[in-house]
């Protein structure tokens, strides 16, 4: 089903694992489409609960676009364009990402570089090894951050740091990524494991709508106004109160029991 990526469910967790580590995973078209395909799968798998991203190896997340396969095309492809190639293989890869209604992890297990920097950044949750680093690298071939990277930076850093991050593409490793705010966690790379497992071992028990909803809340609230935030939760806060899990947690909240959620 998958000719670049590994993709494997099981306990409620889907794994997508881009596997391309003769080129440190290297963001081709073709990848880049069956990342798209990938979330869109584990969205509409009722037993998915959450969605682990990661990167085959040990040397690398993602090392950014495959710029080999890149100038070949800005080569031999009379009037290509950089803009739609990334409105027909990047964009719909974000909005995968980030309208997915379950939580996306990120196992960031070495570089995360260019628009590999772009997708650790779109997901919900980034847990990363002390080793591994984030570097917009755009800078250094003449070009700027894109693939959602210059949305995503102000929000969690600030105009003037992402603006730092951006225009000298320097290298920020697990702990300083974690001070800025850039990573959930970072942790030694012979620890990243069994944080993630953590991690998805909380979300593969929550209630999954509620999740799901509060993402997309929150994604909206980055770009509207308060009456509009407040009309979207009474909304989504009625379709909740409608599901299984919000029936459970309440009864088990009055019974001072731990609640027991099936994402429904």
């Amino acid at each position: 089903m998958y000719a670049h990526l590994l993709y494997a469910v099981s306990d409620g967790i889907c794994r997508i694992t881009l596997n391309r580590p003769q080129v440190h995973n290297a963001l081709s078209p073709a990848l880049i489409q069956e990342i798209t395909r990938a979330m869109e799968a584990a969205g509409a798998d009722e037993t998915v609960r959450a969605v682990v991203l990661t990167g085959m190896g040990d040397k690398a997340f993602c090392s950014g676009a495959d710029l080999k396969e890149a100038a070949g095309q800005l080569q031999n492809t009379s009037g290509f364009s950089m803009g739609e190639l990334l409105r027909t293989t990047y964009h719909p890869m974000v909005r995968a990402i980030r309208n997915l209604p379950k939580p996306v992890i990120c196992r960031l297990n070495g570089v995360a570089a260019g628009a590999g920097c772009s997708l650790a950044l779109a997901c919900d949750v980034v847990l990363a090894a002390d080793e591994a680093y984030l570097s917009l690298l755009f800078v250094g071939i003449g070009l700027m951050p894109d693939a959602g990277s210059t949305f995503f930076l102000p929000r969690l850093l600030g105009s003037q740091q992402a603006f730092e991050l951006c225009s000298t593409g320097r290298r920020v490793y697990g702990p300083e990524a974690t001070r800025l705010g850039l990573v959930s966690r970072s942790v030694p790379a012979q620890e990243l494991d069994a944080a993630v497992a953590e991690t998805v071992a909380y979300y593969a028990t929550a209630p999954t709508q509620a999740i799901g909803l509060m993402k997309l809340a929150l994604n909206q609230s980055l770009y509207t106004d308060l009456e509009t935030q407040l009309e979207q939760e009474a909304q989504y806060q009625n379709q909740l109160g409608q599901s299984r899990d919000a029936a459970e947690g309440i009864t088990a909240f009055l019974m001072k029991r731990k609640p027991i959620f099936t994402g429904k």
